[in-house]
Formats: structure tokens, sequence, C-alpha cells
């Protein structure tokens, strides 16, 4: 095969520690960014936090500096268009701005070990143990960046921002490089669940959009869960304590048994694999008032209508059972983007060439999760998930290996070397 990987420019980068250095340090300066999602607020602005705004437009003075148009309009998607360089088609690449709030996702001050040396690693209140997580192991001698141990670090997703941009940066500056339409988009609140809500479709010429969320180095996935919330309102009587004998129809508690009638055998903590669950994310009120959200997962589309039934069956049985009023509302919040996947093979196909090529060895899984993409698959466009190189996502002793990232930032570079072969 001819192409430009014959003249060595991907495997230049391998050995350009310049841009290895530029990768670390843009991630580093991306999670200086208060880009915290608001779940309160989902749906109801856009986005949910000021500093996602403020990071947008960041990325937005950066890319115009780096040669590309950019659209940032009432969507609240940042897109961005380098156009071909001697090359037809147009390939996509897209990664999320906004940080989960599992816990404290905002204040982040980047620790960045040059040379980690394999022992365990102390922050503030956090250890990060290499018994307890070998894969830090791989990476002894090498870069290692994690949070101070008081905030999550952002690697998901300021890593894959950051590996697009890396690339984008790589490609204007070497304009002998020939290379399709290369379109970005960053979306703001994916961890909300309404990230890919108000999408610019339109403005798209891409039919593969290659999502950079992913997490351990080498991790390829191209199908995730089907997946809905569920929130139940329930309204009660109050009364007085000392006198409510059948006056009170208490709502909290009718909340609190929905929530043990779920199976237990079917929540986060006992499942895994192919096995989907019930999660319940927030029960809230008081005896006159309350309700209780669910959040339902399953990679099977029957599977996943099963659940929602099963909540509606539990709705009914605490208005028998406590003479409350219980009202079930599904929102269904993305599907499975196997199908689409499997629909365009090409997908996955460059993704495995530019592996090849690069010496990298991957490993194809499913995602226990989902991404923004899986909203696009469900538009017929195909959208597997790539590594940022990231561990412990959504925790304080989250970390993300230097190395890892600078693997995925060659494989995107290859996957755009595919697209102009």
């Amino acid at each position: 095969m001819t192409g430009l990987y014959n003249h060595g420019w991907i495997c230049g980068i391998i050995h350009d520690m310049e841009y290895k250095e530029a990768l670390c340090s843009r991630f580093i300066r991306y999670t200086a960014f208060d880009t915290m999602s608001d779940q309160s607020l989902a749906g109801k602005v856009r986005p949910t936090t000021e500093g996602q705004e403020k990071m947008f437009l960041a990325l937005s003075d950066e890319m115009r500096k780096l040669g590309l148009e950019v659209y940032y309009g009432e969507e609240k998607v940042l897109m961005g268009v380098l156009e071909g360089n001697g090359a037809e088609g147009s390939v996509a690449f897209m990664a999320h701005v906004d940080t989960a709030s599992d816990v404290p996702g905002n204040g982040v001050k980047a620790n960045l070990i040059r040379s980690y040396d394999g022992s365990p690693i102390v922050l503030d209140g956090v250890t990060i143990d290499p018994a307890e997580d070998p894969d830090l192991l791989k990476y002894v001698g090498s870069g290692i960046i994690t949070s101070d141990g008081n905030t999550l670090l952002g690697s998901d997703d300021k890593a894959g921002v950051a590996i697009i941009m890396t690339a984008l940066s790589y490609l204007s500056e070497h304009k002998e490089i020939r290379h399709p339409r290369v379109e970005v988009f960053f979306t703001p609140d994916e961890e909300t669940g309404t990230g890919a809500d108000r999408f610019p479709y339109e403005r798209m010429r891409s039919s593969v959009c290659y999502t950079i969320d992913g997490e351990a180095e080498g991790e390829i996935e191209a199908e995730c869960f089907n997946a809905a919330s569920a929130r139940i309102e329930i309204e009660g009587t109050a009364s007085h304590p000392g006198s409510g004998r059948g006056r009170i129809c208490n709502a909290a508690v009718a909340a609190s048994h929905i929530a043990v009638m779920l199976p237990a055998s079917q929540s986060p903590e006992a499942t895994d694999g192919r096995y989907g669950y019930y999660a319940v994310s927030s029960i809230e009120g008081s005896m006159e008032k309350a309700s209780i959200t669910i959040t339902l997962r399953d990679f099977d589309e029957d599977g996943l209508r099963s659940k929602i039934e099963t909540v509606k069956a539990a709705a009914r049985a605490v208005e028998l059972l406590y003479s409350v009023k219980a009202e079930a509302a599904i929102t269904m919040q993305y599907r499975n983007m196997g199908a689409m996947n499997s629909e365009h093979p090409e997908a996955m196909d460059a993704i495995r060439r530019s592996a090849e090529r690069n010496g990298i060895a991957i490993t194809e899984k499913i995602i226990r999760g989902g991404t923004d993409g899986a909203r696009l698959a469900e538009k017929g466009i195909a959208c597997p998930n790539i590594y940022t190189g990231g561990h412990n996502i959504h925790s304080r002793s989250e970390w993300i290996a230097v190395d890892a990232m600078e693997s995925s930032l060659r494989l995107v570079l290859g996957i755009i070397e595919d697209m102009a072969l």
C-alpha cells in the first residue's frame, strides 16, 4: 500500500517530543476550566454551566489561530473545519467539554509526574496504589497526570479534546500532508445525557464521526447500552404523626418502597459485561410529595422495554399499597450504536489499519455507558469510540498516562491518513 504512512509522517510523531509536550500541556490547561455540568439544569439551560461556555470560546480562538473555519451557534455545539488538502472525502471527530458531578469537578489542580517510579501515588486524602490499579505499572518511567486528590481530573473528556486539538495543530502546521476535510465537534453536557440534543447535523458532511471518549489505552468500542431515565412523581397526604392513623399516605415511604422493589441482582453493583441494570440515582421529597429517579440500561432493546415496564408496574403497586398517586415519566436517552457501526464497517476498518501501521495493540470492547456518538448513530452516522488513556474516571483517584494520550493521537492521525489513501 502506498500513501502518507510510507513517507513516515505518522511514525515521526512518535519521536516528536514537541508534540508530545504540546499534548500534555494542552490537556493540563484544559483541566483548569471549571466545566462540571449541572444535572438539575439539563434540558433547561445550554450549556448548564458558565465554565463550559468559557472553554468553548477559548477553543474557538485556538481553532481560528490554526486556520480552521469555526461555527458556534445557538446549538451550543462548537464545530471546526479543516478543509481537505489534496484528498477527497470527510471524516469527523468529537469530544465533550463538560466533566461529571459524581465528585467535585471544578477547581482542578493537575499534578504531573514526569517519570513515574512504580510506587503508590499519594495525593490529598487519596492514594492511587498500583497493587489495586496494576495498569499504572505499564507506565513506569513515563508521565502520569492526576488531580491533587480533592477533585476528579477530567480526562473524561478533556483528554479527548486535547487529542483532537493536537491532531489539528499537527495537520495545520504540516501543510505538505494530504488529508481529507476534517470536521471536529465539541459538545456540552454529555454527562447529563443532553450533549447531542441540539446537534448541527445540517452542517456535517461526514458519514463517520469518531468519539474520543474512551478509557484505557487500546480500548475501542463500537457498541453501547440502550438508555432511558424514569422519574416517578408521587403525591401523598400529610398529617400530624400523632393523629395520622387512617389519614397519612406517605409519599416518601412509597418512593423508598419503589427503590427496594427493583431487582437487587440487576443493580449496577451486581452486574457487568452485557447485563443491564436499574440504578436509583435520587430519592427526594416529603410525606406529601416525593420523587424517585431511576437510570435504566440494557444492551438489548427488548431488555430495556422490560425494565421500563417493571418501573411502571412498581409505580402502580405503590399506588395500591399506600393510597398515593404515582406517575412515571420515561425519557429515552440514547440507543445502542452497534447496529449502525455494523452497517458501516469502514469506520472500524480504518481504526484497525491505523493501529496495525502504528504498532498499537487494540482491544474491541462494549461500553457500559454511552457517548454522544450513540445519538449520532440514530441519524445514520457511524460512531466508534476511541480511548483517551484515562483511568478511574469520575473519581478523585483518576489518572491518565501521557504515553496513552500520545498513542490515541497517533491512532487518530492514522485514521485521517487512511481516509486520504
